[in-house]
C-alpha cells in the first residue's frame, strides 16, 4: 500500500470518528434522550480531562491495565504450551480434547462465583477468570499453527538431529507465530472485557468499579469518561500488539 493511500485511509478514519462525535453532540443538544442519561461529548470529555489533570483517573486506569495484562499473559503462555502439546502428540490430543471441548463453550463470567470461592475477592480471582476466558483464542490458534508446520522443515530438523527444545524454538514456534499472534490479539480484547466484568462483580478497584459507581449515582459524564478510557486501553493495546507482530514477523514482508 502506498504512503498516499495510507494517509487517505487515516484521514477517512479520523473524519468518520469526528462525524460520530458530531451526531452524538447534536442528539444530546436536541435532548432526544434525557441529558441525565445521555450527556453530550463536550461534558463527557470535560469530565475526562478533569480526571486526567487531577490524577483521579490514573489509579483505576493502571489497575485495570495490570489486571488485564497479567490475565492475558497467563492465558497466552498456557495456550501456547497446551497448543504445542496437543498438536505434537496424538495421545495428548486424545486425552485433553474432550475436557477442553467441554470447557471452551462455558462463559467465563459463569466461573466468577467459583473463582471467588477459590480465591476470594482478590486479584488472583480476577486473573484466573481473565486467563480462563482469554486462553481459547490463543489455544486454538496455537494448535492450528503447530499443526501446519511445513513437513520439510521438520525433516530438516530431524536431519540436523535437533533435540526437542531446539526443534520447538527454531522450527515449530517461528512457523506457528503468525497464528499465535492472531489468537493473542483476540484474547487481549477478551481480557479487557473480563477485567472490567470482574471489577464490577467483585468490587475490585479499577475502571469497571468506577463506571459501576458512577452509574449507580447517576454521574453519567463520569461514566462515559470511564468508557472512553476503556476504549483508549483497548485501542492502545491492539496497536502495541500489532507493532510487536510487525517486528517479530518482519521476515514475512520480505518473502
Amino acid at each position: 500500500m502506498s504512503a498516499r493511500r495510507r494517509w487517505l485511509y487515516r484521514i477517512g478514519a479520523i473524519g468518520f470518528a469526528v462525524f460520530l462525535l458530531a451526531v452524538w453532540q447534536l442528539l444530546a443538544m436536541l435532548e432526544v434522550i434525557s441529558p441525565l442519561f445521555f450527556p453530550s461529548p463536550s461534558r463527557s470529555f470535560a469530565e475526562l480531562w478533569s480526571q486526567i489533570v487531577s490524577g483521579r483517573i490514573w489509579e483505576p486506569f493502571s489497575q485495570t491495565v495490570v489486571r488485564m495484562f497479567y490475565g492475558w499473559l497467563l492465558a497466552s503462555v498456557l495456550g501456547v504450551g497446551l497448543g504445542a502439546l496437543i498438536a505434537g502428540s496424538r495421545i495428548s490430543r486424545q486425552l485433553f480434547t474432550p475436557t477442553l471441548e467441554f470447557l471452551r463453550p462455558m462463559p467465563a463470567s459463569a466461573i466468577i462465583p467459583v473463582a471467588i470461592l477459590a480465591f476470594g475477592l482478590t486479584n488472583k480471582m480476577s486473573t484466573a477468570v481473565i486467563a480462563f476466558g482469554s486462553i481459547w483464542p490463543v489455544l486454538l490458534a496455537a494448535v492450528q499453527g503447530f499443526s501446519s508446520v511445513e513437513p520439510r522443515l521438520l525433516e530438516v530438523a530431524d536431519a540436523m538431529r535437533m533435540n526437542v527444545w531446539d526443534r520447538f524454538r527454531k522450527v515449530s514456534l517461528p512457523s506457528a507465530m503468525p497464528d499465535i499472534l492472531a489468537g493473542a490479539r483476540v484474547g487481549l480484547a477478551i481480557a479487557l472485557i473480563l477485567a472490567v466484568v470482574t471489577e464490577m462483580q467483585a468490587s475490585l478497584p479499577g475502571l469497571g468499579q468506577s463506571i459501576l459507581m458512577a452509574q449507580r449515582s447517576y454521574r453519567t459524564p463520569e461514566l462515559y469518561a470511564g468508557v472512553v478510557m476503556l476504549g483508549v486501553i483497548g485501542f492502545g493495546a491492539s496497536m502495541l500488539l500489532q507493532w510487536i507482530e510487525r517486528c517479530i514477523l518482519r521476515w514475512r514482508s520480505v518473502q
